[in-house]
């Protein structure tokens, strides 16, 4: 049976093809539109649309503010590749691989200035709440990308530091973008804060879920190759926590992996991980914060049956069926 997160998601779709932009200049608004073209999981405005409904019925503003978030979360993609030096997003060229890099940065800022026009659109009465709230949780995404740059930098860092850096480059967006849906709707700052920590800790879940998954998952289900982050010498929960808490001699043999490049370094640092007990220190901390997540969600005061969207969401989320 389809979820109400994907009705919502088909419904968003089908509203997001409409023209965002002028025709001209082609070179810089082909090269904005091309970016929108690759479609996504829509989660972010969809949750928005979500947030609303926990409240009452979707109104018109959350359809505006919902594509005033897609707009914003794709500038901040076509940002990311550009630092990446990412030549693919989705099986397709880049905005700054398929155009250039200046077109690819103007591109990108004419979809958040678009993003402030939709958001100045809506009749809502909280419209200067929402934009502020916008503005912090886009602050605190750059500020979560900076640390992230920052971290690659430093051999060890603390788990409290990475879980902040993934808290401001993640989860706050999930969270700011429900609480955008329920500040249309009317919902007391009680209940707004509830739900912004519901998806915050949702959000947290999710990534130390994603890095268990990079090492540990089934390639078939997971939908990515095993070991992508040890390749790459991410920094992740398991290294962050093995780096943390492992024996000194794990340690030293993990240390020296971060150098290693041989066909069987994700065998062994994996090997590490078990030793360590940091896979099942991982798989604890997202329950953690998935039971912090549902405690936020059983505290907002609407009707249990309003709730069980966004629990099936959050099911979904962590069983990659989304």
């Amino acid at each position: 049976m389809i979820s109400r997160f994907q009705e919502l998601s088909q419904e968003f779709s089908i509203l997001f093809k409409q023209k965002h932009f002028p025709a001209y200049p082609e070179t810089l608004y082909g090269a904005a539109s091309y970016m929108l073209e690759e479609g996504g999981k829509r989660i972010r405005p969809v949750l928005c649309l979500m947030g609303n409904e926990l409240f009452g019925p979707i109104q018109a503003d959350s359809w505006k503010i919902a594509i005033a978030i897609e707009l914003f979360h794709n500038f901040t993609l076509i940002h990311d590749d550009i630092m990446d030096k990412a030549p693919l997003r989705r099986g397709r060229a880049t905005v700054h691989a398929r155009f250039d890099e200046s077109t690819a940065l103007l591109a990108g800022d004419v979809m958040l200035l678009q993003a402030y026009e939709y958001m100045n659109e809506t009749d809502s009465k909280h419209v200067q709440h929402l934009i502020r709230l916008l503005n912090k949780t886009g602050r605190e995404v750059c500020e979560g990308q900076q640390l992230d740059m920052d971290f690659e930098k430093i051999h060890s860092i603390t788990l409290d530091a990475y879980m902040h850096m993934i808290e401001l480059k993640t989860a706050v967006f999930l969270a700011g973008s429900l609480r955008m849906g329920a500040v249309v709707a009317g919902a007391s700052e009680s209940d707004q804060q509830n739900i912004y920590d519901f998806g915050k800790n949702l959000g947290l879940a999710f990534q130390v879920q994603d890095d268990w998954l990079d090492t540990f998952g089934d390639p078939s289900t997971f939908g990515k190759q095993r070991g992508g982050d040890i390749t790459a010498n991410k920094k992740t929960f398991l290294l962050v926590k093995c780096l943390e808490s492992a024996s000194p001699e794990q340690k030293q043999d993990l240390i020296e992996l971060l150098i290693y490049a041989g066909p069987d370094k994700i065998d062994r640092m994996t090997a590490i991980y078990r030793a360590a007990g940091v896979d099942r220190v991982a798989q604890e901390a997202k329950n953690y914060y998935m039971g912090k997540a549902y405690a936020h969600l059983e505290n907002i005061q609407v009707p249990e049956r309003n709730k069980t969207a966004l629990k099936e969401l959050a099911a979904s989320l962590l069983e990659r069926k989304i």
